[in-house]
């Protein structure tokens, strides 16, 4: 059964036993926001509902989703494979961008909580991009009535500027308000898992910790391994988080504090291990047993809930930690076994509202003792939902991959607004060049960069390096977290980035791209991130003279000299991985 609504969406529907309506709200400057409203007198249980409109495929180049990495090509109407976004699962958004990176469409919803599909398709019978957004995909408990806006951008911005829009329009509703971002989630991190992994040796990490903060690095996350002394890489002891390998773990977090450091802590918050304590006391308080690493809690028991904010609240108040890395969020969700009613305990129906009911609890507990804790997700569990409780969101594991490591921080930094949005960890071979080494930490700056190398067996070199481009950051981390950030050719995984506040510039340059320079500030500094040896910069004004600096990946200085800026092109030479300062001449 097929209804036309106005502005030509298409409401497709499997029930009649709720009344369906989509009315429009307000339209302005190319956006239009349409409400959504199912209804009945009656409880009813929800069946899926698609909202269906098309659009002519002109100067359409690729389609953007929240984590897609390298796969923004256009799909075809007969590939079934759609977005889904809930809670803890990436954002309810899609942008289509053009051939000069324009925004095509960008739609969104502002139910951020609830489980729903989106899509938008080519479909070679008329050259038109479908484009639907369907909810109720999965199975859910009774309701009586439902709200949520439809919000479609067609103005004339850059796909990322519409993108950071969504953000700001999804801050604007109570229930996705963001958490406070405190200085700690800002800084450079070092981390013990692509090093360690579950080897933690205290030691170790306390000589670790007096090199890192010498190199710039503020805050340590302790990963997997300090609750138990198994090393098998799997789940079957999580649940009791009884400090089993670190035993004296206030001391030892004093310990680190010495060393200018801060400590956070790593949990797989739903995982319940078979061989813990808390499997036996929760037992028939799982969503699943069937999970391929360990039984998921039920967070809709409030026994659960209570349990494991206890958990946080105890290792925040007793060990005196700074911050969590609360992991595998995304893993509360409906498995086939699970039930959706409110009974035999259960306070809630929706396993998305419990998780949210969750979180909150979590949060407003943490703050209640520290209100500048650091809670860090990681993708896709960086949605808008997610702001309300996390102030760190990193890009998925990606060890060793710098361009995977770029696209991933720049997907979540164009919609998350203020939240900090941090590189995976980055890590190398020991016996790679040091200019190779370079390229994954430069491919991190335009987040906050995360390191996972042993730097007790690190070279000097290496050192230099590292300590160059941390401070470097550090320096500029108002610029590469506050600026105005535009990314360009997505399709091409973002070969070129740039930040500007005030009166300077950060381009980083990721590929054998000319650089269209159009800079009206003051100071524009150039980031060589790839192996060639040139900068190639592209103006159609007449900008005047430069003072030029160039420097390698260890800070030291090659070259400097005054150049002209003028139109056409002029070639600058730096070394890889270096990195180009240039400064107007006054009067010129």
């Amino acid at each position: 059964m097929k209804e036309v609504i106005t502005h030509n969406i298409e409401v497709i529907r499997e029930s009649k036993d709720f009344q369906v309506n989509i009315t429009l709200l307000e339209e302005q400057n190319g956006v239009t926001i349409y409400n959504i409203n199912f209804s009945s007198e009656t409880k009813f249980q929800p069946q899926k509902v698609t909202f269906k409109w098309k659009i002519p495929a002109i100067n359409i180049k690729g389609v953007w989703k929240p984590t897609t990495d390298f796969a923004k090509r256009i799909m075809d109407d007969w590939e079934l494979d759609h977005m889904e976004s809930r809670i803890s699962v990436d954002s309810p958004v899609i942008s289509l961008f053009g051939h000069d990176d324009s925004n095509i469409i960008t739609f969104a919803c502002s139910d951020a909580i609830n489980t729903k599909k989106l899509n938008a398709l080519y479909r070679e019978e008329d050259n038109c991009v479908y484009c639907h957004i369907s909810f109720f995909t999965e199975r859910h408990h009774a309701i009586t009535n439902y709200d949520a806006q439809l919000r479609i951008d067609q103005s004339n911005l850059s796909f990322s500027e519409s993108l950071k829009n969504v953000g700001i329009w999804w801050e604007s509703f109570e229930n996705l308000s963001p958490v406070m971002v405190p200085d700690l989630a800002k800084v450079p991190v070092y981390s013990t898992w692509y090093q360690f992994h579950q080897k933690l040796d205290v030691e170790n990490l306390f000589e670790e910790c007096k090199i890192a903060s010498r190199l710039g690095y503020e805050l340590i996350i302790i990963d997997d391994g300090w609750q138990t002394k198994d090393e098998n890489r799997g789940y079957d002891y999580t649940g009791d988080w009884y400090p089993e390998r670190i035993p004296e773990m206030k001391n030892f977090v004093s310990k680190i504090h010495s060393t200018g450091m801060k400590l956070a802590l790593w949990y797989s918050v739903p995982f319940c291990g078979k061989k813990s304590k808390a499997y036996k006391k929760f037992k028939g308080k799982f969503l699943t047993e069937e999970h391929r690493w360990a039984p998921v809690f039920d967070p809709r028991y409030p026994e659960v809930r209570e349990y494991l904010i206890n958990l946080y609240v105890n290792a925040l108040k007793t060990w005196e930690i700074d911050g969590f890395k609360l992991d595998f969020i995304d893993e509360f969700k409906v498995y086939p076994s699970t039930k959706l009613t409110k009974e035999n305990g259960r306070d809630y129906s929706s396993v998305n509202l419990a998780v949210d009911r969750l979180m909150t609890d979590i949060i407003s507990s943490l703050h209640s003792i520290n209100p500048k804790v650091v809670i860090e997700f990681r993708q896709k569990y960086t949605g808008p939902a997610m702001r309300k409780y996390g102030n760190m969101f990193r890009a998925f594991d990606c060890p060793g991959d710098s361009v995977m490591n770029r696209v991933r921080i720049t997907d979540i930094k164009m919609i998350c607004g203020d939240t900090a949005v941090h590189s995976d960890m980055f890590t190398y071979h020991r016996e790679e060049p040091l200019e190779i080494k370079a390229l994954q930490l430069v491919n991190t700056l335009f987040g906050v960069p995360q390191l996972s190398i042993l730097l007790q067996q690190a070279t000097l070199d290496e050192l230099s390096m590292i300590q160059f481009y941390t401070h470097y950051w550090k320096n500029h981390s108002n610029i590469f977290l506050k600026g105005k950030f535009t990314p360009q050719k997505p399709l091409a995984n973002y070969p070129i980035l740039k930040s500007s506040l005030g009166n300077h510039t950060i381009i980083g340059l990721f590929d054998s791209h000319t650089v269209d320079f159009d800079e009206n500030t003051n100071k524009i500094d150039i980031i060589n991130g790839q192996l060639n040896t040139k900068i190639i910069l592209s103006s159609d004004k007449n900008y005047g003279a430069y003072h030029c600096e160039t420097y390698d990946c260890t800070g030291k200085k090659i070259n400097e000299c005054n150049l002209m800026i003028l139109i056409g092109v002029v070639q600058i030479k730096v070394p890889i991985c270096g990195l180009i300062r240039l400064e107007k001449n006054t009067g010129s």
